[in-house]
């Protein structure tokens, strides 16, 4: 088997058991809250510390990953996460709850910087718009299969249970990375940067205001994203009144949409639109932002999941020009914490999304005013991409050998 399709594969697969993990909470979730007679803002103190742990983690992830190597970062973090989940299911009281949250979110976020690192080290520039869309169907298939299998499990069991289904595969995978992925076909550019170059790096990103567009771009796209991916199956169910029976399905179409999206925008990344992804980002969150309005405000159940399905398609788009994005600006030999610092504004937008979503359906006893809330997060995202476009395209020359010999990003 060709060593990239080999760690495409399995960087898939984690990515893919790792959403399996983290949106079973969103399924789970209307069970679990009457079961344990918490309300929307409670519910919303779980989401957010899922995403504490994660954004905690994101620039010491890339630094693990940097230092000691990726395939020992997709070996531990794995089995980790999974002790975590089945730990969710073992908890009694919120705060017992939270704190599984939160260490589930630092093992989680400790993996993802690896992911984009293994990506940047191991493809060209143009191969990773592709590898990046293949690798990120995950994200949407994840939560797509969680839907069904939740609530078949709900129909025979408590919400404990999906916890401690979910626990298992985590495991399986981390053991097949270990015995199947070569050390030296992983480790890219491991320990090729003394620690003095390793802080010249630093300050040379943390000078461009490509970087800080990058993260407040990605910080207020995430309020969007994560209110999305949280909150969907609650509101189909507490406002838009679909049973249990039928939010297996309901619940899944948006996420397929979204795989579909995540495809679409690999290929268009890779190809024509490669130079002017920054404007693809910006015109598709907008149009992310026009369609979730469409949604909360259409009259039947079939509008909204089309509304909904669109907007997923989207949001999920979004993701392959994004992590292209991270690998095209990423210093060579300190990919993992460029991604974790990018990653780090995104994870801090997780986080204040399930907050103040649940706030404000508390406050209001709507949804409504929660989508509002991320429509203008998704608007205020567009501007900082619509503005990393106007300076990528007046500072930076073809980069055509540059790619091919993945000497580094931007500078």
């Amino acid at each position: 088997m060709n060593i990239k399709f080999r760690l495409l594969l399995f960087s898939w697969l984690l990515q893919f058991v790792n959403y399996l993990d983290r949106t079973s909470i969103s399924v789970a979730g209307p069970t679990m809250v009457k079961s344990l007679g918490f309300d929307a803002s409670q519910f919303g103190l779980l989401l957010a510390a899922f995403a504490l742990g994660y954004a905690i983690m994101q620039i010491p992830g890339g630094f693990l990953a940097d230092r000691f190597g990726t395939k020992a970062m997709l070996v531990v973090a794995p089995v980790l996460f999974s002790v975590f989940t089945g730990a969710t299911g073992l908890a009694t009281t919120l705060a017992a709850l939270i704190a599984a949250r939160l260490c589930f979110g630092l093992s989680e976020g400790a993996i993802n910087s690896g992911f984009y690192k293994l990506i940047g080290d191991n493809f060209t520039h143009r191969e990773a718009a592709r590898a990046h869309s293949m690798w990120l169907t995950a994200f949407a298939l994840g939560p797509a299969l969680v839907a069904p299998i939740a609530t078949a499990i709900l129909r025979t069991a408590d919400w404990r249970t999906v916890f401690f289904v979910f626990a298992v595969p985590g495991v399986i995978v981390a053991l097949l990375v270990f015995f199947l992925i070569p050390r030296d076909a992983i480790e890219g550019q491991r320990h090729t940067l003394t620690s003095d170059e390793r802080r010249a790096q630093w300050r040379a990103f943390a000078r461009q205001p490509s970087t800080w567009m990058m993260f407040f771009g990605y910080f207020t796209f995430s309020v969007g994203y994560w209110g999305f991916l949280g909150w969907v199956p609650s509101y189909l169910v507490a406002q838009r009144h679909i049973d249990l029976k039928a939010l297996g399905l309901a619940a899944s179409i948006p996420y397929l949409f979204g795989c579909v999206g995540i495809l679409v925008y690999g290929r268009l990344g890779s190809g024509w639109l490669y130079r002017r992804q920054p404007a693809l980002l910006a015109t598709s969150v907008l149009a992310a932002g026009a369609t979730l309005y469409v949604a909360y405000s259409a009259h039947s159940i079939q509008s909204c999941v089309i509304a909904l399905s669109a907007t997923a398609f989207l949001l999920y788009g979004c993701l392959t020009p994004y992590a292209a994005l991270v690998v095209q600006l990423a210093p060579a030999g300190a990919r993992g914490m460029f991604a974790g610092t990018i990653n780090t504004g995104g994870q801090i937008g997780g986080l204040l999304a399930p907050l103040a979503v649940g706030y404000l359906v508390k406050a209001s006893n709507s949804y409504n005013s929660g989508f509002g809330f991320m429509i203008g997060a998704m608007a205020a995202s567009a501007a900082c991409y619509g503005a990393l476009q106007i300076w990528m395209s007046s500072r930076v020359p073809k980069r055509e050998d540059v790619e091919a010999k993945q000497l580094g990003g931007v500078r």
